[in-house]
């Protein structure tokens, strides 16, 4: 699992972090019954606070995309994530009608960010 993280994201690491993993899930790179880096070894690997990893992790779990257990870690407990997949492939479309139509990538992130 490669995770990336930007500065430069309004989202926190932790929400990029969480939202990475769930793409990871919903393309099937990740699966069901995967454990994930301990939070320590994925903090010390992104250079971010354990806490930090923890938070998404805790997010993870809340959505039902994970189970969290002292001594057995992170492991996946939802392979199947339709509605993120959705997103995915919506997100795809857009981004190939948008360079049909010419418009940078720059371009279609700043209008994207406008409808936020």
């Amino acid at each position: 699992m490669l995770i990336r993280l930007s500065e430069a994201s309004p989202a926190t690491f932790a929400e990029q972090i969480a939202a990475q993993v769930r793409m990871g899930v919903a393309r099937g790179e990740i699966t069901r019954g995967e454990r994930l880096p301990a939070a320590r070894e994925l903090a010390a690997s992104l250079g971010v606070n354990m806490h930090t990893v923890l938070r998404a992790y805790d997010a993870l779990r809340e959505a039902g995309v994970i189970d969290l257990r002292r001594g057995r870690g992170a492991v996946v407990v939802d392979g199947n994530l339709p509605e993120v997949r959705s997103v995915l492939e919506s997100a795809a479309a857009l981004v190939s009608e948008a360079a049909s139509a010419g418009l940078s990538s720059a371009e279609l992130s700043s209008l994207i960010r406008g409808m936020a």
